[in-house]
């Protein structure tokens, strides 16, 4: 009994001292925690005003999104034997070009996606990997102050698919009007005079057409955080059925070395590629504008980002 007493003080002294240490490691660890806060705001603020000098600001981050999966004799699923795939690839990047008096920026945006689904049991199926997203957008806007945030500028921008189809439909928007920029990073174009080319096989679906043109862009780095929203807005002035838009939302977060993870959600309404595809069905699902679905166009990615 007395060795049992002796044993049950000496582990209480023990877990009693164990607790007091804790306590006294969080206590010192705390003023070290906020003089690290203190230090990365210092180091923060000199990067702030390192990105507001002139010159040329270039930079990418990508991610790579990959899920393979193969089952043999899985009865629980309705094709038991099966190998399936899912890849995407996503790419920003953007120069850009900071003077006194005026200012160049260019960017670019590709997402590529591959998917398949093997069913062994079906010789006749599909079993290689099939295009499933093919983004690419490219831009360049230049502006000529006339304030410190806000100028004169023009923007080219072109969008179209490069897996499959390319430049089918293909469209070029080529605008002038001006530039505002409210705070650092931010870019928002308003362009009025903005003519849409549209590069497409089907005349009887695909216009081009006159309208204003808008560019919301917010792009930054802050340690080892990279995001990036983007949207671009065409409004035709002829009909609303060649209005569209497409916004695309992209983050990297690096771990080790440039590798982390990556996530991109994108947003696109387009009734010109709606009907056109309606057309291509068979039967077709839809004779015009007035009778097509034209449902919200979604794709996200999430997976490995590298920053470059």
């Amino acid at each position: 009994m007395k060795n049992i007493l002796l044993t049950t003080a000496l582990l209480f002294a023990c877990a009693l001292g164990f607790s007091q240490t804790e306590e006294e490691l969080k206590a010192q660890m705390a003023p070290k925690t906020d003089s690290i806060a203190a230090i990365q705001g210092r180091v923060d603020a000199i990067q702030a005003q390192i990105d507001a000098l002139p010159g040329w600001k270039k930079g990418a981050f990508g991610t790579i999104g990959a899920n393979l999966s193969s089952f043999n004799n899985w009865y629980a699923q309705g094709s038991p034997n099966n190998s399936s795939g899912n890849i995407g690839v996503t790419v920003n990047g953007f120069a850009n070009l900071n003077q006194e008096k005026f200012f160049w920026r260019n960017s670019a945006n590709i997402n590529l996606g591959w998917v398949k689904f093997d069913d062994k049991d079906d010789p006749a199926d599909d079993d290689s990997f099939r295009q499933a997203a093919d983004v690419f957008t490219i831009t360049s806007l230049y502006g000529r102050k006339i304030r410190e945030k806000f100028a004169i500028s023009g923007l080219g921008e072109y969008r179209t698919t490069i897996l499959d189809n390319f430049n089918d439909p293909g469209y070029l928007d080529l605008g002038v009007g001006a530039t505002w920029t409210p705070i650092t990073d931010l870019v928002v174009v308003i362009h009025p005079l903005n003519y849409n080319f549209v590069f497409s096989n089907n005349d009887a679906v695909f216009e081009s057409s006159l309208g204003a043109k808008i560019i919301a862009d917010y792009t930054r780095k802050i340690g080892a955080v990279n995001f990036k929203t983007n949207l671009s807005m065409f409004q035709s002035y002829k009909s609303g059925d060649l209005s569209n838009y497409t916004w695309i939302n992209s983050f990297g977060y690096t771990l080790w070395n440039g590798i982390g993870l990556g996530f991109e959600f994108g947003l696109r309404n387009n009734k010109q590629e709606a009907l056109n595809f309606a057309l291509n069905q068979t039967p077709a699902t839809a004779t015009s504008f007035e009778d097509v679905e034209n449902d919200l166009q979604t794709y996200i990615l999430f997976g490995l980002n590298y920053a470059f």
